[in-house]
């Protein structure tokens, strides 16, 4: 039955498909489902399973895939730092991206790309445009498009294991709210996925408890003075910033205007598709096609083909294979020794559970008689940070351990996702294994993991590197870093005092009051009020207010530098120095999550807090740091690498200028500007420019980006980048080497044989190329870096002098690692660690490392 007589809509439905979501939802889904020859395809399956059910079974008139411009967004000149925490796109979806529209071109829908916005945005201003006159199904999940719910509005997602249908009446029974009440709910509560803060303390039940007494955010600002002292209290330092948030979270209406209802009809299926569906080899959708073409009747051509395509090719996508049956798992009060068997181990609450090839095993026992009766044996596990940051269990020196989120990830590094329900779906047949039967699942996923890491060359960096390094870290979370809440708070009222300053300097030079923190106001101010003027547009069509921009115009108008610097400020008071005190323990520590599977360089993350964008340079980065200090008693020991990417470089390229110059001991940047500049004394300037280049260089910085970064001209860019590779010939020789390589492999390798595939490399898309070129060189210099830190850090923690030393890593920021250590014994420490640092890798040029000792973070820095 469709959908349309289930709901009983008295007009014929605009489907409109939330293609964002479901891109990425399939992604994620079946991360190694791919091609034969190793194009991932898992993105594309889920899309077309999804579109074949839709057309096979709701037969629509009108339907349409909706997608996320590839520009910036409005949001994102309204706040900076609006989903800057997400990553990159990985690359094994982006190539998806192309044939996935033209697959769907073939089955006659359009694909709309929501240029100035996003999906969501899109999908709001076509169902608000199209609701008078017909039925609107949003086929989606994401809780944004809440606000589109109306009398002739559903949201409805049936690509979920049970189908989700939301209505408007449906949506305020559960929340209390209406739907046009979502924005400003979300813009008080916040959204961590798109990194908007919300209220401080302001969690759900409460905003709906503020919008059930007022209507709006409007509403509860005009009557503030009704609100109790307590919620004042709450409420008024952010009263301000929460109708940006709302700006953010509302959806747009007056996007895709160009396209009328016609331009969303549902055309013909071009018989190309059948050609399509067997290039990328999804020979289950074979047959769903077929029976669509021939229900309906709507291939353009070779109609007959399909038919007969699916009974020449019979064989079965996997999830169409039966499984096998489930085994119940036997109780187990205590466990016989393991040792020398293969054990799949899975938690599950309080309960192991044990996957042998025999049985699975329930175990509710001690961890302690848990880990002798695994002693010996080889573990496979889920997760085993995620064990021991549980704290449950210690298998170190006790069991060979197996980590397949970890094997998932250094097999595939972009991924990004790396549950064991999603790697096992992407194995598919492969896992003979009923899905309920978690232990032995956990243990044919690692064995195969396992040879697959093997055959890879990649189980060496796995047991002697990244494994290892797993304990360590997870030591050093439970360490954390002591903060001085006096200093945080000194530091956070010369902030607010400089931001008053500023904000009231900045109104009187526009001569109105506004807010400085909406892109949209300040816009107004700079180029209507102050008549100023901007080559840069948003996508939406508005002059830009981006930092860039406002850089170059800082000569035009006073008020410019001064919003700049408000800029600043308040980047330090709503990113550190507001919310980071309220994360330390009772002790005033703060104990961060370093994230071990989150890059594909192999560099480390951390986040809850992310301390790894601590400001460190400018005027105010020493005082930052200086807010992180020792326990009493004690000091901290900084440690920092020299130009280490560089330094990799020349040791991997052999360039005679770069080697020369570390051997000597000369200062890279000053030697780099002598050749660019042809002298042998340079400016600091001169200086500054070869530094912007020699590291804007390895990371594969264009010459518009160069010619931004030095305030100079296109021509004069590619003049410098010119003379760059003329004088450095050797390493523009190693690039085209690692390109090379990638192109013939398909992957690069850093020096500890750490992968990166690169699917890109040989795409006919100049951009997609291009791009791939880029992360080939970057992740061969600076992941050969982050092998070079986390061997560093191996050495450092197992060192038998630092142990008796009572000294303690506590932190690793990019190149820099930090210590706990007595007083009296810091500048021991120091040396130690210096000499650790410098020797964990040979190179054909000096590892240098830079150190220091204080009782904060800032003084230990200098």
């Amino acid at each position: 039955m469709s959908l349309q007589t289930r709901l009983g809509l008295k007009t014929e439905p605009l489907f409109l498909i939330d293609g964002h979501a479901f891109i990425y939802r399939g992604f994620y889904a079946y991360p190694d489902f791919k091609r034969s020859d190793g194009f991932p395809t898992s993105a594309m399956y889920i899309v077309f399973k999804l579109v074949l059910k839709l057309l096979r079974e709701e037969n629509p008139s009108h339907l349409v895939f909706v997608t996320d411009g590839r520009a910036p967004t409005f949001r994102h000149e309204l706040l900076p730092s609006y989903k800057a925490n997400r990553p990159r796109m990985p690359e094994g979806l982006a190539a998806q991206l192309e044939p996935l529209k033209a697959g769907l071109r073939l089955l006659g829908i359009r694909v709309l790309e929501a240029e100035g916005g996003e999906a969501d945005d899109c999908i709001a201003s076509l169902a608000s445009r199209f609701k008078e006159d017909r039925s609107v199904v949003i086929v989606g999940a994401d809780k944004d498009l809440r606000q589109c719910l109306d009398e002739n509005v559903v949201m409805w997602d049936p690509a979920q294991g049970k189908e989700k249908l939301v209505t408007r009446d449906g949506f305020v029974e559960e929340t209390g709210l209406k739907p046009d009440q979502w924005a400003d709910f979300q813009a008080m509560t916040g959204d961590a996925a798109d990194n908007i803060p919300g209220i401080p303390k302001v969690g759900p039940k409460t905003a709906m408890g503020f919008l059930r007494r007022f209507p709006s955010l409007d509403a509860l600002k005009k009557n503030f003075d009704r609100l109790t002292a307590k919620e004042q209290t709450l409420l008024a330092p952010h009263m301000e910033q929460v109708f940006v948030y709302r700006e953010l979270t509302t959806l747009r209406t007056d996007m895709c205007r160009e396209y009328g209802l016609d331009d969303l009809a549902v055309g013909e299926i071009d018989g190309g598709a059948l050609d399509f569906f067997k290039e990328y080899e999804f020979r289950s959708l074979l047959s769903e096609f077929q029976a669509l073409a021939r229900k309906n009747g709507r291939t353009s051509t070779n109609g007959a083909q399909a038919e007969a395509a699916v009974k020449t090719d019979p064989a079965p996508d996997r999830e169409e294979k039966p499984g096998p049956a489930r085994v119940e798992p036997r109780l187990a009060p205590s466990l016989e020794s393991m040792a020398g068997k293969d054990v799949g181990l899975y938690a599950e609450g309080e309960k192991w559970i044990l996957g042998t090839d025999a049985e699975e095993l329930l175990y509710m026992g001690a961890a302690s008689d848990l880990c002798r009766a695994l002693a010996g044996a080889h573990v496979f596990v889920t997760s085993y940070k995620g064990v021991l940051e549980q704290g449950r269990l210690d298998l170190s020196g006790c069991a060979e351990v197996f980590d397949i989120e970890l094997a998932a990830y250094l097999l595939s590094p972009e991924e990004r996702n790396y549950t064991l329900e999603r790697i096992r779906d992407g194995l598919g047949d492969e896992i003979d294994v009923h899905r309920e039967n978690h232990g032995q699942a956990v243990l044919a996923v690692g064995r195969l993991l396992r040879a697959r890491l093997a055959g890879s060359e990649l189980l060496g960096l796995m047991q002697g590197l990244e494994l290892p390094l797993t304990e360590v870290l997870v030591r050093m979370q439970k360490r954390g870093i002591r903060i001085d809440e006096a200093r945080f708070q000194d530091f956070l009222s010369m902030v607010q005092t400089e931001l008053d300053r500023l904000t009231q300097k900045i109104h009187e030079q526009a001569g109105e009051e506004f807010n400085i923190r909406s892109s949209q106001q300040l816009g107004e101010v700079l180029f209507s009020r102050l008549g100023l003027t901007s080559k840069q547009k948003t996508p939406g069509g508005a002059q830009s207010t981006s930092s860039s921009v406002l850089e170059g115009l800082a000569g035009d108008h006073p008020i410019v530098a001064d919003v700049l610097e408000f800029r600043m400020y308040e980047k330090l008071r709503s990113t550190y120095l507001e919310p980071m005190p309220r994360l330390a323990d009772r002790n005033g520590r703060i104990h961060t999550t370093f994230n071990q599977l989150a890059t594909a360089t192999g560099r480390l993350s951390s986040s809850n807090p992310n301390l790894q964008n601590i400001p460190i340079r400018g005027v105010l980065g020493p005082r930052m740091r200086s807010c992180f200090v020792a326990a009493p008693g004690n000091r901290l020991v900084a440690a920092d690498y020299s130009q280490v990417e560089l330094r990799v470089l020349a040791h991997m390229s052999g360039d005679p200028t770069l080697t020369d110059a570390f051997a000597a001991g000369d200062d890279i940047h000053a030697r780099t500007a002598g050749i660019l500049f042809d002298k042998a004394e340079v400016s600091a300037d001169e200086r500054r420019k070869a530094k912007t280049i020699n590291f804007g260089l390895l990371y594969g910085m264009g010459p518009q980006k160069l010619g931004r970064e030095l305030g100079i001209s296109l021509k004069e860019a590619k003049e410098f980048i010119a003379v760059y590779f003329s004088k450095l010939s050797r390493v523009r020789e190693f690039y085209e080497e690692i390109e090379a390589g990638a192109k013939s492999l398909g992957y690069v390798t850093t020096l500890a044989g750490r992968r990166r595939m690169l699917p890109g490399i040989n795409s006919r898309n100049v951009n997609m190329a291009q791009q791939a070129r880029r992360m080939a060189i970057n992740t061969v210099v600076q992941g050969s870096a982050a092998d070079i830190i986390k061997k560093a850090m191996l050495e450092v923690d197992k060192s038998p002098v630092i142990g008796e030393l009572d000294a303690s890593l506590i932190l690793q920021i990019h190149d820099e690692l930090l210590l706990e250590a007595p007083a009296a014994k810091a500048r021991e420490v120091g040396q130690a660690v210096a000499g650790i640092m410098s020797s964990v890798h040979s190179l054909s040029v000096p590892l240098v490392v830079d150190w220091g000792v204080g009782e904060d973070w800032g003084a230990a820095h200098q």
